[in-house]
């Protein structure tokens, strides 16, 4: 059966489930290699790339269904999930799917919630579902190589700067870096994402008197330089500072 076909029996089944115009797309980033990741999906249908999103069910509340959607196209779970935007261009699907009339339930005026999730790339093992041809973590220095559906790099580009923005009032990094870090990892990981240097003394002190990161009796081996200090966060705290804010930051 083509990817073509597939579509066209999957929109009947769709039509008797899912609420009707509206949908979920999850931005999830990742940090591996002192760089930011973002997840993917490549469709069987066109070979382009999207964001492994979905529908909600009638039965449904939509945080349910942003877990749900997650597990069963990408095997990803337990990550960090907050609604970060809404995005309804009113042709924003229609091109994708060109090939199909206007009874085809994908092809629908759909309103999308954008969905922010922050993740350990090594955390588990990606598992692609049926009508995609590979499930990938994709560096955002290479989105630009690939052929991306719809308005998702849109979406991707706006999740990027609500996470830039949140950075300044919540903690980052529990849900990105290991479970023992170096403080220059975890300056590394804020660089990265504010696309700037900071400056190291004021970031250590700044980070330190948070109270959300606990320093280990252990130090990172193998360097040509000094072994720096292991520390991993203060969980209590580290969610403390999630719910009420960073406080002199």
């Amino acid at each position: 059966m083509d990817s073509k076909q597939q579509i066209l029996l999957r929109s009947d089944e769709a039509k008797e489930i899912y609420l009707p115009h509206l949908s979920l797309d999850p931005v999830i980033f990742g940090f591996e290699n002192n760089k930011l990741k973002v997840l993917m999906l490549q469709m069987n249908y066109r070979g382009k790339w999207l964001l492994p999103g979905g529908y909600v069910r009638k039965d449904e509340d939509l945080d349910d269904a942003i877990v749900r959607n997650l597990k069963e196209r990408a095997g990803v779970s337990d990550a960090y999930l907050e609604e970060f935007g809404a995005f309804g261009k009113k042709n924003r699907s229609e091109f994708y799917y060109e090939d199909f009339d206007e009874t085809l339930f994908y092809k629908q005026r759909f309103i999308s919630i954008g969905y922010l999730a922050l993740y350990n790339p090594t955390q588990t093992t990606l598992v692609k579902d049926e009508i995609s041809t590979t499930c990938e973590w994709i560096y955002l220095d290479q989105l630009g190589n690939i052929d991306i559906a719809m308005d998702h790099r849109e979406i991707i580009e706006k999740a990027l700067l609500t996470l830039r923005e949140k950075i300044s009032i919540k903690p980052i990094g529990y849900n990105l870096l290991p479970e023992k870090f170096t403080l220059s990892e975890l300056q590394k990981l804020y660089e990265v994402i504010l696309g700037k240097e900071l400056n190291r003394g004021n970031f250590y002190r700044k980070i330190k008197n948070l109270g959300i990161l606990r320093k280990l009796d252990e130090q990172r081996r193998g360097g040509a330089h000094k072994a720096p200090d292991l520390y991993s966060f203060d969980e209590e705290n580290y969610n403390k500072a999630l719910e009420s804010g960073l406080v002199n930051w």
